[in-house]
């Protein structure tokens, strides 16, 4: 009896947290995801694995918990898709469709492929602090690494990805030589 009444009580602070924490945990998913749709599945497997699992016992530990389940599932399902994916890159493009765009959406897209050329270390960074809103302490404990490892890694993955971003849209191209004389 009493641990029927004990796991009641914790699917309740768990669904409590999960109904806190609904948008952040999307637009994290999103963000992960790169779709909507994606995103509600990602959502969907996280608050199941929630509801299933054993939460933490302080609450200022159920959101990173949250944000952990989340970014473990979709880790798992990245890898699943890599497995299982051959080569499905430039057939999938639209015809023409690239081309009538606003400023704001080549931003990120530039924005977006630059941090897909980022080591994954700097990537999960930059994720969880600058969109996601976590305080360095909060990432260290979803990340499993240490918050100064956390701070010194923020800096280098801010760098790189101002450095993917400027850098990696510009070619230079070859000049050509003027014939002098003749």
């Amino acid at each position: 009896m009493k641990a029927i009444a004990e796991g009641l009580i914790l699917r309740i602070v768990v669904e409590r947290a999960l109904r806190r924490n609904w948008d952040r945990l999307f637009f994290y998913a999103l963000r992960l995801s790169g779709s909507r749709d994606a995103a509600a599945d990602l959502l969907q497997s996280c608050a199941m694995k929630a509801l299933a699992g054993a939460p933490p016992e302080e609450d200022e530990r159920l959101r990173p918990w949250l944000f952990t389940i989340l970014r473990n599932l979709w880790i798992d399902e990245h890898r699943r898709e890599q497995a299982s994916e051959v080569a499905a890159t430039e057939a999938d493009a639209p015809e023409g469709g690239y081309w009538r765009h606003h400023d704001s959406l080549i931003a990120e897209i530039t924005v977006r492929q630059a941090l897909e050329r980022l080591d994954p270390s700097h990537r999960d960074i930059l994720e969880l602090i600058d969109l996601a809103g976590f305080r360095y302490g909060e990432a260290a404990e979803i990340l499993g690494i240490p918050q100064g490892t956390v701070m010194s890694r923020i800096s280098r993955a801010r760098a790189a990805l101002l450095e993917a971003v400027e850098g990696g849209n510009l070619r230079v191209l070859p000049l050509r030589r003027r014939q002098v004389g003749g």
